[in-house]
């Protein structure tokens, strides 16, 4: 199995703190896999409210991938740092790179890469990237407009 691509944390432009709760661990005394995804949502969630993308709340796109490597266990009741970057823009669809790190040393949790489709919640079917996200992204990012 792949490991996700790495995220260069010196080129991340967005980051943001979150708090594990004691209860997000499992009866191994380690954070349970599933916090980890949840982690990942309220990082997309905060970095597309930070760009201004969110109408009405609700992101206009899916996850329809996403590849998680856990790097080190982590521990209820700390607070961790998610990194994020947009990496790749494409008709439909993007890729995101995250890392989770523990906020006072800076240690690696996990690493994850996603792969988000452009969805049209009407149709129920994929659509193009609307122009005014795909530049803010662009923009934010600093990659070229596809």
């Amino acid at each position: 199995m792949e490991a996700p691509a790495q995220l260069d944390p010196d080129a991340c432009r967005f980051s943001c703190l979150r708090a594990l709760r004691w209860s997000d661990e499992d009866n191994q005394g380690v954070v349970n896999n599933a916090i980890y995804l949840t982690l990942l949502e309220e990082s997309r969630h905060a970095y597309f409210t930070a760009l201004g993308l969110l109408r009405e709340n609700r992101f206009p796109f899916l996850l329809a991938q996403t590849n998680l490597s856990f790097v080190r266990p982590m521990r209820g009741g700390q607070e961790v740092r998610i990194l994020v970057r947009t990496m790749q823009l494409g008709t439909t669809s993007f890729e995101q790179l995250y890392e989770i790190r523990c906020a006072q040393t800076g240690a690696c949790h996990a690493r994850a890469q996603a792969r988000l489709v452009c969805y049209d919640s009407a149709s129920g079917e994929k659509r193009p990237m609307a122009e005014d996200f795909r530049a803010a992204m662009a923009r934010f990012e600093g990659l070229a407009p596809v």
